[in-house]
């Protein structure tokens, strides 16, 4: 008793206890900032995604910087505005320093330079680039140069021989006096050259393997509507000279999957598709995710340098459907998988490690991304985090058909980011594979992905008919027999009465 009583007294606490629990306090107050402002230190951009209704939200990071490589810090003088770079399946890394008119290969770790092209023999002649903008090494392992101020394709082995030339295509498709002026260079598994040149703006070059011109490639048609052609009449020829929303968009980079589909990156005025999956006959058959949008940022400003939609540089195929693509107006790395879902976004401009001033290109070497900066002449490398590891892991063994396997992966990217749309949509897929699909439409109603919870809603239903067929059955047989019986009643009833009114009365007339 005397216990309770003691517990029922008004607490007054001392001057003493009241300054310890106030220093407790701030020392807790400054000790949960520490780490935050640590976090804020290492990372200088923000990483996030968007909502089925296109609201950002703020994520863990996928990617966080981890140094960068300069031709000063290699030994061989700074990078001269390089503009391109390529891994080859062997993980080496080949730089197109443009400015200092020669190929720089580094091996995986990017520590060390095991080759600096500059001249080749041609024809027992020394030859030598002039500003070669794009870099790129076939699954034969020969090195594609786009050497642009000498308007060719050189094309030689990874120990700097000769191959052969591509350039000067031929055919009446090409307008009089096309100025052949390579910027980016790609190559399929049959050996197929596809070119992004300088004003094609009728799509990407393709050669055959013999380097001969075979077409444009993945022509981006421009639709104009009947008042734009309408005002298109009445202006005159200069108005109409200047008019560059009737021409079709230019594209900036190229990178080519595993089955011979070309990846291609745009610069796209409507913000809505800034990168194409265009099959062998040049149809684009990309998919395009919920949200239907896979041109960058959803939300943008009206006024400032970086108001408008992304404008997308580069664009790298990673395996196992997975995308990236690199956007110069923001420094935003955009990553999405096959079916077209965002990923995730990191990256930004600025003066501070691991952000950028002019990105242009973007590849994968090894778990890393490596992004070139041509302003500050630099790769800058980017490490996964678990947060990014999660995400693409799970999204492979998805895109391999293993959703079962890639559960205990979503689960743990939940554990990180609690709102994740992505992991419970991967979760609901992976048992609605299963056949769970109650379940699997709990977790896809919490990915807000209609499609499958529509299919999960649907087998539910059909599931809970087949289970209970036998008790619906039973019960439609029990009401139509009642309602025979009670038929039968009701007719039986109604015959005397009428059988007594049909019968003639005694002694009436006859």
């Amino acid at each position: 008793m005397r216990e309770i009583r003691k517990q029922h007294r008004p607490f007054r606490p001392r001057r003493g206890f009241q300054r310890r629990i106030f220093s407790l306090l701030t020392a807790m107050l400054i000790l949960a900032q520490v780490p935050l402002q640590a976090l804020a230190d290492e990372l200088p951009y923000d990483s996030y995604n968007y909502t089925y209704w296109n609201d950002i939200v703020y994520t863990p990071a996928p990617y966080v910087p981890a140094g960068s490589v300069t031709g000063d810090t290699l030994g061989i003088g700074n990078f001269a505005e390089p503009q391109d770079l390529y891994v080859s399946d062997a993980g080496l890394v080949y730089v197109a320093d443009t400015g200092n008119n020669r190929i720089v290969v580094l091996n995986s770790d990017m520590d060390e330079v095991l080759q600096v092209i500059e001249t080749f023999d041609h024809d027992g002649e020394e030859d030598t680039f002039s500003a070669p903008y794009g870099v790129f090494v076939s699954e034969n392992e020969q090195l594609y140069v786009a050497d642009s101020n000498n308007k060719r394709i050189v094309v030689l082995t990874l120990d700097g021989e000769f191959v052969k030339i591509v350039d000067n295509p031929q055919s009446n498709i090409l307008e009089d006096g096309f100025d052949f002026i390579p910027l980016k260079v790609a190559v399929d598994y049959a050996d197929r050259v596809y070119v992004i040149c300088q004003n094609a703006f009728e799509g990407i070059l393709v050669f055959d393997s013999e380097g001969s011109f075979i077409g444009y490639f993945g022509t981006i048609e421009v639709k104009i509507t009947l008042w734009e052609k309408f005002w298109r009449r009445l202006a005159s020829k200069e108005e109409r000279a200047n008019q560059q929303l009737y021409i079709p968009t230019e594209f900036t980079g190229i990178d080519v999957d595993e089955d011979g589909f070309v990846y291609a990156s745009n610069i796209d005025s409507d913000g809505e598709q800034g990168v194409r999956r265009l099959n062998p006959s040049g149809e684009d058959v990309i998919q395009k995710g919920e949200n239907g949008n896979v041109g960058g940022d959803l939300t943008t400003g009206t006024y400032g340098t970086y108001a408008g939609p992304s404008e997308f540089t580069d664009v790298t195929y990673r395996g196992k459907g997975i995308y990236s693509v690199l956007d110069r107006k923001r420094g935003r790395i955009f990553t999405y998988d096959r079916e077209g879902n965002l990923l995730y976004i990191f990256g930004g401009l600025g003066t501070q490690e691991g952000t950028f001033n002019t990105p242009i290109a973007i590849d994968e070497c090894g778990s890393n991304l490596i992004v070139l900066d041509s302003y500050y002449g630099s790769v800058m490398i980017f490490s996964a985090t678990e947060y990014g590891s999660l995400i693409n892991e799970a999204t492979g063994l998805r895109y391999d058909g293993d959703e079962t396997q890639a559960v205990e992966l979503w689960e743990r990217v939940l554990e990180l980011d609690e709102n994740n749309e992505l992991a419970n949509t991967g979760i609901g897929k992976a048992y609605l594979t299963a056949g769970e699909n109650q379940l699997a439409m709990k977790y896809l109603k919490l990915g807000m992905n209609q499609k499958y919870y529509s299919i999960a809603w649907k087998r539910y239903r059909n599931e809970i008919l087949t289970e209970n067929v036998g008790y619906v059955l039973t019960v439609i047989i029990a009401v139509i027999v009642i309602w025979i019986i009670v038929r039968q009643v009701l007719k039986r009833r109604k015959r005397p009465e009428k059988s007594r009114i049909s019968k003639p009365a005694e002694g009436g007339l006859a």
